[in-house]
């Protein structure tokens, strides 16, 4: 195990990066040529090495508690050996042999769980278009080594991020960028109204050629349009997810929408006198509706019988929640001063209606919902979407408490924000912790399974096989996320 103190630290990882270089043509033998390749086309700026902890060719991690990702019983007393950035061998301590030039780190206590997959994770929050720069060191300290971006105010900004983290020039997660959202009238001016289907043709071509592989509507859209945009969509390979409104999950999923965002709360399936093609009607659903009735099971089995993926954004809806919205305070850290005045109004308002607890019930509702659409075999994302006083990063931690909150298992929650993320994604290279795949995941400060707060503790970030410090990204965020 490699220790870094404040006055060495930056030349010992210098010599790391240079002497790992020195044993790359050895290592290669063990990998496939493109595993190897990939891994090798990686470069690191100078601007990273402060924030990194680990980068070694060969390493053997000891003793770990050990959550695969894939839904499988938490093993213990595990050793994992990671050699170029891909996971080599993981089994039972005495079965897997440590090879002689591995360093070897001693996770006596702590638990190992594969890097989280956001799946709607923005980099803007609202009056602020773009916030990517320090979002992206949020996500990472906290343990998120994917992202899918879920809508974006500033695409263009969004692509360069992304193509700087993927070049080694900044420091964050991977990034599966996304184009503007797509709605109807009504919209603001950083999304897409379509005039007519040429301009909305043209305008989807416009981002598929920059790389664009998911596209999402927004509540005000109209069937029409959607129909066009599934179309323009399916045919470049493409995906369209949405914040649902005017359209119901079910028109939706008979069109043949590939995911749905924010679970229950966006369903106006249920809604009282709701016109088709607009976003109308009652919302007494939220505070009447029988979560196991027979009309929602089959909404959702319908939703599973055409592979539509459902997105929980748990934690920004407790963010509304007069008794429970308090900011966590690693959070609070990060605001900008205009962020935490903001909160301290809202906070007063909560204070006021405190003993009001219709949304604190919703909430629950919505749990059921995802928890009940999980079990019934429907693919089950999650992500922040990040606003108010939830921050990229600590709203996915928060997301995973709120997951044991409702009934999921640690093994469980662990997918739904690992596994079912990469699946999602159509990646099989990350998402769980097994031989073959890359080596993204968190070593975390604890035994998760006996404390669900321990997803907080996060020691080392590791994405593509090097392990990033937390507390020194943490550091360059203090007061910076939403600054004026």
């Amino acid at each position: 195990m490699l220790v870094y103190n404040s006055l060495h630290r930056y030349f010992i990882i210098v010599f790391i990066v240079f002497f790992s270089s020195c044993k790359n043509t050895s290592a290669k033998k063990s990998l496939s040529d493109e595993q190897f390749n990939q891994n090798q086309n990686f470069k690191l700026s100078d601007s990273l090495l402060p924030y990194i902890k680990y980068h070694e060719n060969l390493m053997a991690f000891t003793h770990v508690i050990l959550i695969d990702g894939t839904g499988g019983f938490i093993k213990s007393n595990q050793t994992i050996i990671i050699e170029n950035g891909i996971f080599k061998a993981i089994g039972n301590a005495g079965e897997i042999k440590i090879p002689e030039k591995a360093s070897v780190i001693d996770l006596s206590g702590k638990t190992m769980i594969p890097g989280i997959v956001g799946m709607h994770n923005h980099l803007h929050i609202p009056g602020f278009p773009y916030v990517g720069d320090v979002a992206s060191k949020l996500y990472l300290a906290c343990g998120v080594t994917t992202i899918q971006t879920c809508g974006a105010a500033s695409p263009g900004q969004e692509l360069m991020l992304s193509e700087n983290i993927e070049q080694g020039k900044q420091i964050g997660p991977d990034i599966i960028p996304r184009a503007p959202f797509i709605t109807g009238e009504g919209g603001n001016p950083h999304m897409i109204i379509p005039r007519n289907e040429k301009h909305l043709r043209d305008t989807m071509q416009h981002y598929i050629k920059q790389g664009i592989k998911w596209f999402k509507v927004y509540r005000n859209t109209k069937p029409e349009d959607l129909k066009i945009i599934l179309d323009e969509a399916h045919k470049n390979k493409a995906k369209v997810r949405g914040h649902l409104c005017s359209i119901t999950f079910e028109e939706a999923t008979k069109l043949g929408i590939d995911g749905i965002e924010h679970g229950l709360n966006s369903t106006s399936d249920f809604r009282t006198g709701k016109e088709y093609g607009i976003c109308n009607g009652g919302r007494e659903y939220m505070d009447e509706l029988i979560t196991d009735s027979l009309k929602v099971r089959k909404l959702q089995q319908l939703m599973i019988d055409n592979e539509v993926l459902l997105t929980s954004t748990l934690s920004i809806y407790e963010a509304s929640v007069p008794n429970r919205a308090y900011a966590d305070s690693r959070a609070l850290k990060a605001m900008s001063p205009y962020l935490r005045s903001q909160y301290k109004e809202r906070r007063k308002q909560f204070d006021k209606n405190i003993a009001d607890s219709t949304r604190n019930k919703r909430l629950k509702r919505i749990m059921q919902f995802e928890y009940q659409y999980y079990k019934m075999g429907g693919l089950l994302c999650s992500g922040v979407d990040a606003g108010r006083h939830v921050l990229p990063g600590f709203g996915d931690q928060r997301n995973y408490e709120l997951f044991i909150e409702a009934g999921f298992s640690t093994e469980e929650a662990i997918k739904i924000m690992t596994y079912n993320g990469a699946k999602a994604l159509s990646r099989n290279d990350i998402g769980t912790i097994q031989a073959g795949k890359r080596a993204d995941f968190v070593i975390l400060n604890g035994n998760l399974k006996k404390d669900s707060a321990v997803i907080e503790s996060v020691e080392t970030v590791f994405k593509n096989g090097i392990g990033y410090d937390p507390k020194a990204m943490l550091e360059k965020t203090q007061g910076r996320f939403g600054k004026e």
